[in-house]
């Protein structure tokens, strides 16, 4: 199903509806398709597989994140301080 933003305003009920019956809903904006909304019960279904994922295991090298909790509290603790 496509709905443009104004459809997603105004006709909401219609659109979940189309969801509820497991529909792929693009919703374009001046005729460009800038989302999609799923059902989550698919994306549920979808198994990630972590370890193959390019970015799992970047950081093991480094030694500032050694200990975790120290490094991502001196991250946040800001500039001035």
């Amino acid at each position: 199903m496509e709905a443009t933003t104004k459809d997603l305003r105004y006709k909401t009920s219609d659109i979940m509806k189309a969801i509820e019956r497991g529909e792929e809903v693009v919703i374009t904006y001046r005729g460009k398709p800038k989302a999609r909304i799923i059902p989550i019960s698919d994306s549920k279904n979808r198994k990630i597989d972590l370890q193959s994922h390019p970015a799992f295991g970047m950081w093991k090298d480094n030694d500032k994140v050694k200990d975790i909790d120290k490094y991502i509290r001196t991250i946040r603790k800001g500039r001035y301080r």
